[in-house]
C-alpha cells in the first residue's frame, strides 16, 4: 500500500499545490464559502460520487460507495477563512481584503480531495462506503452541529479529521487518546453603574474602576478556585467603556472566553464567574449581567480510532514521526462529531525544516505551510479509511 499511495501522489502532488494556492488566494468567511463548494461539489463530481450540497448553508458531502458493502468512514475538512489581513507578500497571498486562511483550512480542504481522488481509484477494492464532509463556519459561529442535525453522520461508523500544527515540522503526525482540544464558551458581562460629569464623581456611579475590579477578581478563578490539577483558562478580550473623556461611564461591557477540559468544572464556571462579579458590582451599588454562551465542547479522541491512526501512521511513515500531542487549549467543532461517532483528529507538523524560512502559528497574518506535508496528509487519511474498512 505504502509504495503504491506514494506513486500515486508524486503524480498528484501539483495538483495539490495548484488547488491549496487557488483556496489560499480566494478565502471566504464561515457560511460564505460559495466558491469554496462549488470547486469541492464538481471535483467530487468528477470523482463519480454521491454528492450533496447546501448542507447547513455551503456544506458539502460526497459519497464514495465500494464495491462490496461493509462499514462507512468519514473523513472531515472544514472551508472557512479568517478576518484577517494577509501580511505575506507570495504569488499566492489572499486576494480578498482583510480575509485570509489563517488556520490551514484551505490546506485541510484540499488533503480531503486528494484521499478522494485516490480512493475513488480504489472503488472496487473497497468494502464499505466513504464520507467526504466539508464543514463550514469551524471558526465561527460553527458548522458542524448544524451538518449534523441535517444528518450528514447517520450510517458513519467512524470519523477522522486532520489539522495543521505550524509548531510541528513538516510530516510528524501527533495524536493522542482523550482529551485533545478544550471546550471553548464566550460571555458578555455588562456592569451598569450612572452616568455623569466627570468633574463630579459623587454624584454618578463610575461604572470603569468597578469593571477594572471584576476583570481582576475573575483572574482568582483559576488560580484559587480551580483544582491545581485540573486546567482552565479565563481570557477577557474587550473591554468597552465611555463615550468622552469628561463623562462618567455608565456602562462597561467586556468579553471574553473560558476553556478547560473537564466536562463537570465547565459547567461550574459560569456560576463562578457570575457569582463574583454581581458581588462586587453590589458592593460598589452598581448592577451585573453575564450573557454566558457554551459554544465548543471537549473534543475528545476516541482509544480505538486514535490507536488505528498511530499505527498507520508508523507504517507509512515510521515510528519515528509519529508522536503524543500535547493536549491543545483552543476549542475545535470537530468535537460535536465525536460526540456522536467514534474517531480521531490528528494534528500534522507543517513547519517548515529551513531555519531561514519563518513560520508563524495559527491565526497570525503571515500564517503559511510548508507545501511539502499535503502528500502526507492525503497518505496518511487514505491509508487510515483503507486499514480501518479492511478490518
Amino acid at each position: 500500500m505504502k509504495v503504491l499511495l506514494e506513486k500515486r501522489l508524486s503524480e498528484l502532488y501539483p495538483r495539490l499545490v495548484a488547488t491549496r494556492r487557488d483556496l489560499h488566494q480566494h478565502p471566504e468567511l464561515g457560511f460564505e464559502e460559495v466558491r469554496t463548494s462549488k470547486i469541492i461539489a464538481e471535483w467530487l463530481t468528477d470523482l463519480g460520487l454521491e454528492v450533496r450540497t447546501g448542507i447547513a448553508k455551503t456544506g458539502v458531502v460526497g459519497r464514495l460507495r465500494g464495491a462490496k458493502q461493509g462499514k462507512t468512514v468519514a473523513l472531515r475538512a472544514d472551508m472557512d477563512a479568517l478576518p484577517i489581513q494577509d501580511l505575506k507578500s507570495c504569488e499566492y497571498a489572499s486576494k480578498v481584503p482583510g480575509k485570509m486562511h489563517a488556520c490551514g483550512h484551505d490546506a485541510h480542504t484540499t488533503i480531503v480531495l486528494g484521499a478522494a481522488t485516490l480512493l475513488a481509484e480504489l472503488r472496487e477494492e473497497l468494502t464499505g462506503d466513504v464520507l467526504f464532509i466539508f464543514q463550514p463556519a469551524e471558526e465561527g459561529p460553527g458548522g458542524a452541529a448544524p451538518m449534523i442535525a441535517e444528518g450528514v453522520l447517520e450510517g458513519v461508523d467512524m470519523v477522522f479529521g486532520i489539522h495543521m500544527a505550524p509548531v510541528a515540522p513538516a510530516g510528524i503526525v501527533a495524536v493522542s487518546p482523550g482529551p485533545a482540544m478544550a471546550s471553548a464558551d464566550e460571555f458578555t458581562l455588562r456592569i451598569k453603574g450612572t452616568g455623569g460629569h466627570a468633574a463630579y464623581p459623587h454624584l454618578a456611579l463610575d461604572a470603569i474602576p468597578v469593571a477594572a475590579q471584576v476583570v481582576t477578581a475573575l483572574q482568582q478563578i483559576v488560580s484559587r478556585a480551580v483544582d491545581p490539577t485540573q486546567t482552565a483558562v479565563l481570557s477577557i478580550g474587550t473591554i468597552q467603556g465611555g463615550t468622552k473623556a469628561n463623562v462618567i461611564a455608565d456602562v462597561v461591557e467586556m468579553t471574553g472566553t473560558v476553556r478547560t477540559f473537564d466536562p463537570l468544572l465547565r459547567e461550574e464556571l459560569p456560576k463562578r464567574i457570575e457569582s463574583i462579579a454581581s458581588s462586587i458590582a453590589a458592593g460598589f451599588g452598581a448592577s451585573c449581567e453575564l450573557d454566558y454562551q457554551f459554544k465548543y465542547p471537549v473534543l475528545i479522541n476516541h482509544p480505538e480510532a486514535t490507536k488505528l491512526m498511530r499505527e498507520v501512521a508508523a507504517e507509512q511513515f515510521g515510528a519515528g514521526r509519529v508522536l503524543d500531542a500535547p493536549p491543545q487549549m483552543s476549542g475545535e467543532d470537530f468535537a460535536y462529531f465525536l460526540q456522536q461517532v467514534p474517531g480521531c483528529f490528528t494534528f500534522l507538523g507543517c513547519k517548515h525544516p529551513e531555519p531561514l524560512v519563518d513560520s508563524y502559528n495559527v491565526h497570525h497574518p503571515a500564517f503559511d505551510i510548508d507545501e511539502r506535508v499535503l502528500p502526507i496528509g492525503v497518505q496518511l487519511l487514505t491509508a487510515g479509511v483503507l486499514t480501518y474498512l479492511a478490518r
